[in-house]
């Protein structure tokens, strides 16, 4: 009898650690009570067997009552208790783009804001955000767009997080080193703000996949830190007709724009017709940079994400905000649509 218990108690295990359902592993212990009752009337006294297996049905039959009248007690207690309980009334499924009582909560000083209100939140929760780069203005910018409820936000980066990234990076921390950015960043991400979706895309931009990956979404951050990619967004967000929040760093001095041809102003290659010569513009690694310069104009980056998911203020079209970190000044200047442009230039429209 030892036996089979010890074999019962085994594959309940077994199941256990396989996740079989309970239901599944009751129907097999039943199958395996019927299966020694059987070998109990089948075989005849002095069988082996038999012998293994308790040498008489009466045991087995005497534990096989037990369990019927266990368990039919307990369904008749959990029947009569449904019965004491008040009936639950069904609450109405609320519509796409509500907000539960916690959302209202956590975006309470949104909501409140005249420019925002209920209507730009609920902009922000339908919005489809995508983000080139999760380094150093990616960081910042990723985690704002998060905070801030934008429904859906994408992230693309083929690096990997390294010690050297965290003097900056902030959306990284020590125990993510080694791990893809956009992995790091998408747990970061779900911590800060569960109620929004991340997808991350462990991967490069490139000339093959920008088309259909940007169609998915309804505005572009470039966050990028070379000019193959710089150039690559641009091409690919006047083509499809989607605006591009483009920022850069470079040592204490970052720069922000919004490029949207399609609306108004020049794009991205109007300004920088060509990438400059190697060493004109070295990269972070190569000059330096403050580490909180990335996260002002990163954040910058989100406030224009905002504004224009919401339609609230004046967005950076047609113009560059630079702010120079060493000497605490800022300023815009204004920016100019080139007839001869090879992306949106009026010869090529």
């Amino acid at each position: 009898m030892f036996l089979v218990l010890g074999v019962a108690a085994m594959l309940w295990g077994i199941g256990m650690m396989m996740g079989v359902s309970r239901q599944a592993r009751l129907t097999l212990m039943g199958a395996l009570l019927a299966l020694v009752l059987l070998l109990q009337f089948v075989l005849p006294d002095g069988h082996p067997v038999r012998d293994a297996t308790g040498q008489s049905p009466a045991l087995w039959l005497i534990l096989a009552g037990a369990v019927v009248l266990i368990t039919g007690y307990s369904r008749i207690l959990g029947w009569l208790r449904s019965r004491s309980l008040p009936e639950k009334t069904e609450e109405p499924t609320k519509p796409a783009g509500s907000f539960t009582d916690t959302e209202l909560e956590r975006y309470a000083r949104h909501i409140v804001l005249r420019e925002l209100g209920g209507p730009g939140q609920k902009r922000l929760k339908q919005a489809r955000v995508l983000v080139i780069g999760a380094g150093g203005l990616g960081a910042p910018a990723l985690q704002y767009l998060a905070a801030v409820g934008v429904g859906t936000i994408g992230v693309i980066d083929d690096d990997v997080v390294e010690n050297a990234n965290l003097q900056r990076q902030v959306i990284h921390r020590d125990a993510d080193i080694g791990l893809p950015k956009v992995f790091s960043a998408k747990l970061a991400m779900e911590a800060q703000n569960p109620n929004v979706t991340v997808r991350p895309y462990n991967r490069r931009l490139t000339a093959e996949i920008a088309a259909e990956l940007f169609a998915e979404y309804d505005l572009i951050l470039d966050g990028s830190d070379n000019f193959e990619t710089r150039y690559l967004a641009n091409q690919t967000a006047v083509k499809l007709g989607k605006p591009l929040v483009s920022g850069a760093l470079a040592q204490w001095e970052g720069q922000l724009s919004v490029f949207h041809p399609a609306d108004v102003g020049p794009c991205y290659q109007c300004i920088f017709p060509e990438a400059p010569p190697p060493g004109l513009a070295p990269s972070c690694s190569e000059a330096g940079v403050i580490g909180p310069l990335p996260g002002v104009v990163g954040s910058m980056m989100a406030v224009e994400t905002v504004k224009l998911i919401t339609r609230a203020g004046a967005v950076l079209k047609g113009e560059m905000l630079i702010y120079d970190a060493l000497y605490g000044e800022s300023r815009k200047i204004t920016l100019s649509k080139r007839d001869d442009c090879t992306i949106c230039g009026a010869a090529d429209t």
